[in-house]
Formats: C-alpha cells, sequence, structure tokens
C-alpha cells in the first residue's frame, strides 16, 4: 500500500532559514508548507494528511512555546521539533513535557533535522492510524441494539455466558445469539479482538 505523501510545516520569522529548511526538506521528497509567524499558521487551513511542524522559538508576536500551547488548547495535535539559537535548559523542559519530539539548537546538522522529523512524521502516521481505529469501532459500537450494548460490556469484562444471562435475566441461548450478532457488527472473528476493539473506544473505563 503506498503511504500519503508526509507534509512538513515550518514556522520560523527568519526568511532566510525558511528558505533553507524548505529545500532540505524538499530534497528528501517531503512536501512543504512556510509560515512567516506563529498566528500565520494558527489562521491556515491545513491538509488532512500526515505531516510535522517545525516550529522556531523567539518570534515577534506568538512564540513558539505559545504556538504549542495555543494548539494543545484547541486539540490539534501535530508532533512538533523546536529549533532555536537562544534555548535555555527551561524552555527545552517545557517544551518536551508538553509533546515535543525534539529541541534542536542552531545550527543543527542537517541529518539530525531529518531523522527528528521522520520520527515525527511516523508518529503521526500511527496517530491517524489509531484515530481512524477508534472511528470505525465507535461507527461498529453504534450500530448496536441497547440489549446488544449490555451484552458487549459484559463479555468485554469476561463473563461467561450463563453468568450474562443471569444478569440480565433471559436464557443463555439468546445470550449466544446476542454474541453472535455483536461478533459480526463488531467484525471481529474472536474474543480477545472483540475485547481490543472495546478497550479502544474506552467502554470498560467507561463502565468503571
Amino acid at each position: 500500500m503506498t503511504l500519503p505523501q508526509a507534509n512538513v510545516f515550518i514556522v520560523d520569522d527568519d526568511e532566510l532559514i525558511r528558505d533553507s529548511l524548505e529545500q532540505l526538506v524538499k530534497s528528501v521528497g517531503l512536501k512543504t508548507q512556510t509560515f512567516a509567524s506563529a498566528q500565520a499558521f494558527l489562521e491556515s487551513e491545513l491538509p488532512d494528511k500526515p505531516s510535522c511542524l517545525v516550529l522556531d522559538i523567539r518570534m515577534p508576536g506568538l512564540s513558539g512555546l505559545d504556538l504549542q500551547d495555543q494548539l494543545i488548547k484547541q486539540g490539534f495535535s501535530i508532533p512538533i521539533i523546536f529549533i532555536t539559537g537562544h534555548g535555555t535548559v527551561p524552555m527545552s523542559v517545557r517544551a518536551m513535557k508538553a509533546g515535543a519530539v525534539d529541541f534542536l539548537q542552531k545550527p543543527f546538522e542537517d541529518q539530525e533535522l531529518l531523522d527528528a522529523i521522520n520520527l515525527a512524521i511516523e508518529q503521526n502516521r500511527e496517530a491517524r492510524r489509531e484515530q481512524n481505529e477508534i472511528k470505525e469501532v465507535q461507527q461498529r459500537i453504534k450500530s448496536l441494539t441497547l440489549r446488544e450494548y449490555e451484552i458487549i460490556v459484559l463479555v468485554a469484562t469476561g463473563l461467561l455466558n450463563k453468568q450474562i444471562a443471569y444478569d440480565l435475566k433471559m436464557s443463555e441461548n439468546t445470550v449466544k445469539t446476542h454474541r453472535a450478532r455483536i461478533m459480526r457488527k463488531m467484525e471481529v472473528e474472536s474474543l480477545a479482538d472483540l475485547v481490543r476493539a472495546t478497550e479502544k473506544v474506552g467502554i470498560l473505563s467507561a463502565k468503571k
């Protein structure tokens, strides 16, 4: 399967650095989009594909750390690689605690940045795959009847058919019939697959 081409967003107020980073990223076959300010990035319409953000720390207006905070508040998840010529230990600690992939001090080696970008993009691909899987499971959950939902919760906790039948005051054969329908609707072939699916959408967590 061909993976969708990734985007690297570059935010730096220094035009020479933006251009240099853009050429470096393009040289390895990645698409780029550059921004002269954090505010310009916030106001842009970004493509829905695997991506990462190469972000300068010190800029007029919103700093790189401010932009990171804004993205977290908005629930916008994108791996960030910070670059700076004036970084401090507290800055790097704050950035990494908030989820940054890397914190590079200028000047850095080209390969050092490219390695960080590759790591960030792979993390974003995996996160997007996980999000898509969760959405698919949520759609399947919505197709269940109320009774089927009650049963799937009990099945996921490890109860046997006869225990579920006792709890829900129905025959064991009826539980078996419901379980067969649940497996079909959830598109799983084993109990282990069913439990993993419920874990993805937090059914057991919600029950607790």
